[in-house]
């Protein structure tokens, strides 16, 4: 194995971490992420006949719905439930501050409690409806999550599948 080879196989396995962490913390693009480990998996000697142009395109495309379906999927939990910005902008500082705190748990308690903090500082007279928007707000999270998380295992299967 060359040394570049070694170069590219480093920056792909990082890559790969990176993206599969950032399909948990919003903001950052995970399945994007994980794809460009692929893409440096291309270029790797060993890997380049198996990890194809043509299999570069259609992660890419895939990457690009994940991404879009993960942003669209919360804001329609939350319609969908009645929920408020106030609502949805609790449940993204949940995640923030679950992540923060260093335990798993609170990462996905997170959005749920943070989605009910932000609906009752909307409008404290509704506990009721306001537990079915931080509900609704913790299944859009997750599904989102859960197809990124997805998306990210299928393209570490191709990519070593391609290695080994």
């Amino acid at each position: 194995m060359r040394i570049l080879d070694i170069g590219l196989l480093v920056l792909a396995i990082v890559l790969f971490l990176v993206g599969i962490i950032g399909c948990i913390i919003p903001g950052l693009p995970g399945s994007p992420l994980c794809w460009g480990g692929l893409l440096t998996g291309h270029f790797i000697s060993k890997t380049s006949d198996e990890i194809t142009w043509t299999v570069l395109i259609i992660t890419a495309v895939v990457c690009v719905g994940v991404e879009i379906v993960n942003n669209l999927v919360p804001s329609y939990f939350t319609k969908k439930s009645g929920g408020s910005k106030a609502g949805s902008w609790g449940s993204t500082i949940g995640v923030f501050v679950g992540m923060f705190t260093g335990q798993i748990l609170l990462i996905f308690a997170g959005p749920f409690l943070g989605a009910l903090v932000g609906e009752l500082i909307h409008d404290h007279s509704d506990v009721k409806k306001a537990l079915r928007s931080a509900l609704y707000s913790f299944l859009g999270f997750i599904t989102g999550t859960g197809l990124r998380l997805v998306t990210a295992a299928v393209l570490v299967v191709i990519f070593a599948r391609a290695f080994f």
